[in-house]
C-alpha cells in the first residue's frame, strides 16, 4: 500500500503500522501529518485540551527508533488522544468545569497508561462537558466542542472532544468513558465505531458503577487493535473483570442462525425520528437478509425508572457541589448546577426507592435482552442537535430524554458498540447500537464488523473548512 505522507492524517492504525513496518512511511510524518491537519481543523471545533505537538513528536522519534532497532511494540508509534478525565501525567484534570483546581495527574490512569505502554504516541487529551454530565460539548471550562459534519450541531458528549477529533481525523485512535452513553453517542453522532465494554472489562481509575473506557475510531479493527493492552489488568480498578486473553482481532463470523432482537421503542424518552428508524431497520433487515434472525423486542424501560436514577444523580452531585467553596461552585455551568441542586432535601427512604430503580433497570434489560444473541436498535433517537444546547430538550428537569437506548446498558454492564448505519438528509450521521450478553465484548465487536463489511459505501470523512 502506497500511501502519500500528506494523507497520513487519514491513516488507520492498521494502515500506519503496515506502512511502518514497510518503511513507507514513519512516526514522526504520520504525527507531523495529523498535528498540521489538526492546526486546520481545531479553530473550528474545539476538540483538543492540553495539546501537545512538541511532545508528540518527541514520542515519535523515539517510536521511530525502535522500529529501526526491531522493539516495536502493538500501538508503536500510533497517534492517540485520550479525554481529559483519564489521567495522564504531569496534565491537570479538569473534568471540563472551571470548579476544579488544576493539579498536574502524578500518573498515568490505567488506559492511558496501557497505551503509552503499547507505544502510542500521546497528541494530548480531548474535551468533555462538565463532569461529563451532559451529552453535548459544552463546558465551563473548554471551548464549544462542535461536530464536523455540520459546525452547527454538538458532536454528543461527554466524551465530545474525540467524537469531534475522530471524525475530523485527529488521528486513528481515541479514548473516551462512558456512564449512560459517552462514547455511543458522540460515535452515532459523528459517525464513528466505539464499544462501551462490560463493566471492568477495561481497568479505570477511579471506578465508578456503570463508567466504564471505551475505544473510539473510524474502524471496527483499529478499536479491536486497542482492546488487547487496554483490557490488562491493573490493580488499582477494584471493579475490573479477571483478566482474559481474548483474541480481539479475530473479528470473522457468520451471523447465519444468530438471534437478533429489534428494538425500536425504548418505553420512554424522546420518539425515534423516522429517517432513524428508516436507517436502523435497514440495517436489521440486511443482517436478516444475510441469514440472521431478526424479532421485534418489546420496551422494558419504565419512566420511574429512569426517573429514579436521574433522582439519585441529582443527589450525588448535589453532594460533590457542597464540597466545593461557594466561589467555585460559581463556576459550574449553570445548567449542571440547577440539576444538581435538585436532588437537596431528599429523604434516606425517598433515595434508598431511587437507587433501586437502578437495580430495577439492570434486572429488565437483563431478562428482555436475554433471549436474543445480540439486540440491535437506535444509539440515539434522533440526529446530532444544536451545538449551543446541553441537551436536546434544554429543559434541567428532562435532561435525560435522549439516552434510552443507551443508559440501560450501563445499568446492566453489558457490552454495546455503536456503528454508523446511515445519514439523514441533512447529511448527519446515524447510530445503530448492538448490545450482547454480559462479557461478550469480542463477540459485539464481531458483529459490528459483520455489518461494517456489508453496509452501503460511506461518505467521505468531513475536511475542515476553507482552501
Amino acid at each position: 500500500m502506497n500511501r502519500p505522507p500528506a494523507a497520513l492524517h487519514d491513516a488507520s492504525a492498521t494502515e500506519l503500522l503496515e506502512l511502518y513496518e514497510a518503511g513507507r512511511a514513519s512516526p514522526v510524518e504520520a504525527v507531523q501529518a495529523v498535528i498540521e491537519h489538526i492546526g486546520r481543523w481545531e479553530p473550528h471545533l474545539g476538540a483538543t485540551y492540553a495539546f501537545d505537538p512538541e511532545a508528540a513528536l518527541a514520542m515519535a522519534r523515539e517510536s521511530e527508533a525502535r522500529w529501526r532497532r526491531g522493539e516495536a511494540r502493538a500501538l508503536e508509534g500510533v497517534p492517540v488522544m485520550i479525554k481529559e478525565n483519564i489521567a495522564t501525567r504531569g496534565v491537570p484534570v479538569p473534568l471540563g468545569t472551571a470548579a476544579t483546581e488544576l493539579v498536574p495527574a502524578a500518573e498515568d490512569a490505567p488506559p492511558a497508561a496501557r497505551l503509552r505502554e503499547a507505544g502510542c504516541v500521546f497528541l494530548g487529551k480531548t474535551t468533555m462537558p462538565d463532569y461529563g454530565m451532559l451529552s453535548s460539548g459544552l463546558s465551563s471550562f473548554h471551548p464549544l466542542t462542535r461536530n464536523p459534519w455540520d459546525l452547527a450541531k454538538t458532536p454528543g458528549g461527554s466524551s465530545s472532544g474525540a467524537g469531534a477529533g475522530a471524525a475530523a481525523g485527529y488521528g486513528p485512535l481515541h479514548l473516551g468513558t462512558d456512564i449512560g452513553g459517552s462514547v455511543r453517542l458522540p460515535a452515532g453522532w459523528c459517525g464513528l465505531f466505539t464499544l462501551k465494554p462490560s463493566l471492568g472489562r477495561i481497568p479505570i481509575d477511579p471506578p465508578y458503577p456503570a463508567r466504564v473506557a471505551g475505544p473510539m475510531t473510524r474502524t471496527v479493527q483499529d478499536a479491536a487493535a486497542m482492546m488487547a493492552p487496554l483490557t490488562l489488568p491493573d490493580a488499582r480498578d477494584h471493579m475490573s473483570l479477571p483478566y482474559q486473553p481474548l483474541e480481539w482481532r479475530q473479528l470473522d463470523r457468520d451471523v447465519r442462525g444468530l438471534r437478533l432482537g429489534l428494538l425500536l421503542d425504548a418505553g420512554w424518552g424522546l420518539p425515534v425520528q423516522p429517517q432513524v428508524r428508516e436507517a436502523v431497520v435497514a440495517a436489521a433487515r440486511a443482517l436478516e437478509a444475510a441469514g440472521a434472525i431478526v424479532e421485534p423486542v418489546a420496551p422494558w424501560a419504565e419512566r420511574s425508572m429512569i426517573e429514579g436514577i436521574d433522582r439519585f444523580w441529582r443527589a450525588r452531585f448535589c453532594v460533590e457541589m457542597r464540597k466545593l467553596s461557594e466561589e467555585r461552585r460559581e463556576r459550574v455551568l449553570p445548567f449542571i448546577r440547577a440539576w444538581a441542586e435538585g436532588g437537596a432535601g431528599w429523604s434516606g427512604e425517598e433515595l434508598y426507592e431511587a437507587y433501586a430503580q437502578t437495580l430495577a433497570l439492570r434486572a429488565a434489560t437483563v431478562a428482555a435482552t436475554q433471549p436474543y444473541d445480540y439486540v440491535l436498535s437506535p444509539t440515539a433517537p434522533i440526529p446530532a442537535f444544536a451545538a449551543e444546547l446541553p441537551c436536546p430538550t434544554h429543559d434541567v428537569a428532562r435532561p435525560f430524554e435522549h439516552i434510552a437506548f443507551t443508559l440501560p446498558y450501563n445499568m446492566s454492564e453489558q457490552p454495546a458498540a455503536s456503528i454508523n448505519c446511515g445519514y439523514t438528509s441533512d447529511g448527519l450521521p446515524i447510530g445503530l447500537q448492538i448490545a450482547g450478553r454480559r462479557f461478550d465484548d469480542l463477540g459485539v465487536l464481531q458483529m459490528a464488523r459483520a455489518w461494517e463489511r456489508m453496509r452501503p459505501a460511506q461518505r467521505p470523512w468531513p475536511r475542515p473548512p476553507g482552501p
